[in-house]
């Protein structure tokens, strides 16, 4: 059975900036539209399957790859808390301010 999703403010800013990105880079929606697809997929995934991200340096918080993107979430008994959508393009030291 699948657990129940909450998105953080934090992964949804993320996810809409990144979207809007391509969207800017690429005067287009249409990669947009699949790589959301591809975040929406793997959050499915996520839901039914938990266990299937890789464990991280963060406490009790896995990574889940979407093509250049990590969905970083945490498991509770109940429930699926999405963190943040990270670029692994970007430094990583960046992401110990984004994943808490």
């Amino acid at each position: 059975m699948a657990k129940k999703l909450i998105w953080s403010k934090q992964a949804l800013q993320d996810r809409k900036d990144i979207l809007d990105y391509w969207i800017n880079r690429n005067k287009s929606k249409t990669y947009s539209i699949r790589l959301n697809n591809l975040f929406i997929d793997a959050i499915k995934i996520i839901a039914e399957h938990p266990n299937i991200g890789i464990a991280t340096d963060f406490e009790n918080v896995k990574g889940k790859l979407v093509k250049d993107y990590y969905i970083f979430y945490q498991e509770n008994q109940d429930l699926i808390h999405i963190l943040t959508i990270w670029d692994c393009r970007q430094s990583p030291d960046k992401i110990y301010k984004k994943v808490k």
